[in-house]
């Protein structure tokens, strides 16, 4: 079965494959590291997660480079108001940017590109423009891109750009999305500012030269693929493609994969609307991780995705519903026989791996799953679910989460993690009541809870209901849900 994907830049969906036979060489614009990751950028890493997940589902294997950006105007800007060198202020939010992406299951690059580690690059892709006179060099200092020396510009975007200005600049990395001018490849700095003294001047990168030299250093001149949220589209990717097919005399990358925004309650999300929301602030609010990551995959990604808390409420029930039926399965003595289910069971493989073949359909690829979990729950409450079932269930669901990651159950752990944040940052009045109650220092741990429940299964086997009911009663009170089973007691936290 071919992996099949939408190409932003022929707008067909076209096979996916490795040109040169080996691994897919793809570039992923990662995060500039001047504050925490929000909701609508893990949106996007997500899908790229499930993206590298599904190539090695289908046999591609990634060979997968992201860049973070270290230094632009904003990094440069908060730490100067943070009185820290933008070195000291991009380390703390990389580090909690990897953090996140641990949090949200996601797999790492096979490279990590950093914009301060590979200056020289960039240097040599302007000196090789400004050879071809398509860089020059301004009054100031600066380095420009001459926009008319690039007919093809627009071509990501599709943009009628024909009024390009010839001349016309912009040097801000906050830039203006509707416009299309000579745009900054090194921007002049003073002696004391953030700079470095290279060939072609004392300055630092704009931004889109580092994502061209980048790409070109780790996956070479042409690569397979080229990722990154719909935002970036124009002028970013459009910049990038301009540099580097100017320097590199070849096409950049030869498929563009792009996710859609997201908006929260049904508006564009802004701190002004009050609905921004970071990673670290819904676990504070005791949002689940693992609900968060099914929420943000759970529309596929050229369509625009609504979050809203009640679906995040309705996506933790999902969550535990898969949880609660994998544990049935693992923890149940099934009895011998050929099976009753194998046609639907592969059934829901082929649907599975058909929907996420075509263009990374993950609405369509859970919905097999869930059909089954119905089936199979329905013959085992009736006696007719069989050892050949289970373990045929099982490798399915071993399948699925390869690419969904939910089954494993880190979500305490991950909130303790962004308590202890929160605190440390001085954030601790940010923090749910009940989610302090429930997992901060006076909560229950793992071993407190089983504990707990030891005891209260001896109080009733001694037939001390009163001591079985308090123990019931108290977890319930720090968020411990019970179910009692023929095959012994479960528990999830709220």
């Amino acid at each position: 079965m071919a992996l099949e994907l939408f190409n932003t830049l022929s707008g067909k969906i076209e096979p996916l494959f490795a040109e040169d036979g080996n691994a897919l060489r793809f570039y992923c614009c990662g995060p500039t590291v001047y504050d925490y990751g929000h909701i609508g950028n893990f949106r996007t890493f997500l899908h790229v997660d499930v993206l590298r997940r599904t190539m090695k589902l289908f046999g591609i294997k990634p060979h997968h480079v992201m860049n973070v950006t270290d230094v632009d105007d904003k990094i440069i800007r908060n730490a100067a108001a943070a009185g820290k060198s933008i070195g000291e202020f991009s380390a703390k939010f990389e580090r909690a940017f990897f953090e996140d992406m641990d949090s949200l299951g996601i797999e790492k690059p096979e490279d990590v590109a950093r914009a301060t580690e590979n200056i020289p690059g960039m240097v040599e892709m302007i000196e090789q423009l400004a050879a071809e006179d398509i860089a020059y060099k301004a009054e100031d200092g600066s380095w420009y891109f001459r926009l008319s020396k690039f007919p093809a510009y627009g071509k990501l975007s599709k943009k009628d750009l024909e009024g390009i200005e010839d001349g016309a600049r912009v040097d801000s990395d906050d830039y203006d999305k509707d416009s299309a001018r000579d745009f900054a490849l090194w921007k002049s700095t003073r002696p004391g500012d953030t700079g470095w003294e290279t060939p072609i001047g004392l300055g630092r990168p704009g931004w889109h030269i580092e994502c061209s030299a980048m790409a070109k250093r780790y996956l070479g001149p042409s690569f397979d693929l080229h990722a990154g949220g719909e935002d970036l589209m124009f002028p970013h990717h459009e910049n990038e493609i301009a540099q580097s097919e100017c320097a590199n005399h070849a096409p950049m990358a030869r498929h563009w994969f792009h996710v859609r925004f997201l908006l929260v309650e049904g508006r564009k999300m802004s701190k002004s609307e009050g609905n921004f929301y970071t990673l670290r602030d819904l676990l504070i609010k005791g949002y689940r991780a693992s609900a968060i990551r099914f929420l943000l995959l759970s529309v596929p990604y050229r369509q625009q995705l609504n979050f809203t808390f009640d679906g995040l409420a309705a996506e933790t029930a999902a969550v535990d519903r898969l949880r609660t039926f994998r544990q049935r399965l693992l923890t149940t003595a099934w009895p011998d026989g050929a099976g009753s289910l194998a046609a639907q069971i592969a059934a829901a493989d082929a649907a599975f791996m058909a929907a996420l073949g075509n263009d990374l359909n993950t609405a369509e690829a859970r919905a097999p799953i869930f059909d089954l979990l119905r089936t199979a729950n329905s013959a085992a409450d009736q006696g007719t679910l069989t050892r050949a079932d289970v373990d045929a269930t099982l490798a399915l669901l071993a399948k699925f989460d390869t690419i969904f990651a939910v089954f494993e159950d880190r979500d305490a752990e991950l909130t303790r993690a962004a308590i202890a944040w929160a605190e440390a940052e001085g954030r601790a009045a940010e923090i749910a009541p009940e989610v302090l109650a429930q997992f901060g220092t006076e909560g229950l741990s793992d071993a407190d809870i089983e504990a707990l429940i030891a005891e209260r299964t001896l109080s009733k086997k001694q037939r001390n209901f009163a001591r079985a009911d308090a123990i019931r009663n108290e977890l319930l009170e720090k968020g411990i849900l019970l179910e009692d089973s023929k095959d012994g007691v479960r528990w999830k936290r709220k």
